[in-house]
């Protein structure tokens, strides 16, 4: 019987590797899996909807759906979660010693609209009362100059984006001073060629980051599964089929993780990081589906609105395809 072939645009996880090499089909379908780094798999799939399928940046996704007739619509796979406290970091010229300090700074972030800087602001709000309108943020390239925002954005007055020179750098513009910190996704490179300027805000990330999940039971979502609209409305059933075929393939991915006669990573320490992730977050330490999430999909969202992104609060319900939301029992 023939299958409907459908191309999916995701990087080259634990996760979706079953997906990958074909151990697992999703019903119905013939997936051409294409493994590609995530800035290009957003910036092509936002700009060009180059792809059947991709995985895309939460933010990003919330910010379509304000459009009048929105591109995409999602089903809840989490192939990115990341604690953030890790990614905030200072120039050594800067003075701030503490989250507080971040009060009327300057912040480079590569997009104002990333997922990380949106989950980043929000928690430096809720823990530690820094108002994402208090400071000043500036958006360009990472490491190479000219990137933009890949969506146009329409923000309140209160928050001041400005763009960083051309030819710079944030990377650089941190170390030198020129911006006091840095909220990004990816370690910038000075952090590592000129370690004296530029430095963590929590040096001590990893207990920050279990005292907050303990606090709080959120382990932020970074990015979903997004179908392109019109191949979602063509069959409807793909939504199902997908989401039931992530699930297959992460389980093999937890099953390997668990092995112990040999280790499928090259972590030395792999079975103690495994154990010490189920003692911390439970034996489903990145749960897909929707109730289980709901309460972290609900928090970005409340911090997507704050920060200016949405120009309504969504709600966690207008995120997925309701085909998903439900499963048959017998």
């Amino acid at each position: 019987m023939s299958r409907l072939s459908l191309t999916l645009a995701c990087w080259d996880y634990d996760r979706t590797r079953a997906l990958a090499d074909g151990r697992v089909r999703p019903e119905g379908l013939d997936l051409n899996l294409i493994p590609l780094h995530v800035e290009e798999t957003f910036f092509r799939m936002l700009r060009g909807r180059e792809f059947d399928a991709a995985e895309m940046s939460l933010s990003s996704y919330a910010v379509s759906l304000m459009r009048d007739d929105p591109a995409f619509v999602a089903i809840p796979v989490f192939p990115s979660r990341f604690f953030r406290h890790s990614c905030v970091f200072v120039s050594a010229k800067s003075g701030i010693r503490e989250p507080k300090d971040l009060v009327g700074k300057r912040v480079g972030v590569p997009e104002y609209q990333m997922t990380a800087p949106v989950w980043i602001r929000g928690i430096l709000s809720d823990e530690y009362g820094v108002d994402p309108a208090g400071v000043s943020y500036f958006t360009g390239g990472e490491e190479e100059p000219g990137r933009d925002e890949k969506l146009k954005l329409d923000l309140p007055a209160q928050f001041s984006v400005t763009p960083i020179p051309a030819g710079r750098t944030l990377s650089q513009m941190l170390a030198e001073g020129e911006i006091d910190a840095l909220h990004t996704a990816r370690t910038p490179s000075t952090f590592y060629s000129r370690p004296e300027e530029v430095k963590r805000l929590f040096p001590d990330f990893v207990e920050v980051e279990k005292a907050y999940f303990r606090r709080t039971g959120i382990f932020p979502i970074m990015h979903v599964i997004a179908l392109r609209r019109d191949v979602y409305e063509a069959n409807r059933w793909i939504a199902q089929s997908l989401f039931k075929a992530f699930v297959e393939a992460q389980a093999i991915a937890y099953e390997n993780l668990r092995v112990t006669s040999a280790m499928i990573s090259m972590l030395p320490w792999q079975v103690a990081a495994v154990e010490e992730a189920v003692a911390e977050l439970g034996p489903d330490w990145w749960p897909y589906g929707f109730q289980k999430n709901r309460a972290v999909l609900d928090t970005f969202l409340r911090y997507h609105h704050e920060q200016g992104l949405s120009k309504r609060r969504l709600q966690p319900e207008e995120l997925f395809a309701p085909e998903t939301f439900e499963a048959f029992k017998i």
